[in-house]
């Protein structure tokens, strides 16, 4: 997933970080500004910038 495609997350969407696999699955708990809070298995809640990394969207 590109870093233009992470305006399109919406909280409760799943998702991966693509250079962190160990953190396993997240649910998108808000998306403000280009700042997507993220709820990791692994990792707990974590705050990520849009603008460097693109997350990856679970099905």
């Amino acid at each position: 997933m590109s870093k233009d495609l992470n305006a399109m997350l919406e909280p409760g969407m799943l998702v991966r970080h693509p250079n962190q696999p160990d953190w396993g699955l997240g649910q998108v708990q808000s998306n403000i500004g280009g700042r997507i809070t993220v709820n990791f298995e692994n990792a707990g809640k974590v705050v990520i910038n849009g603008e460097h990394v693109g997350l990856l969207i679970e099905f």
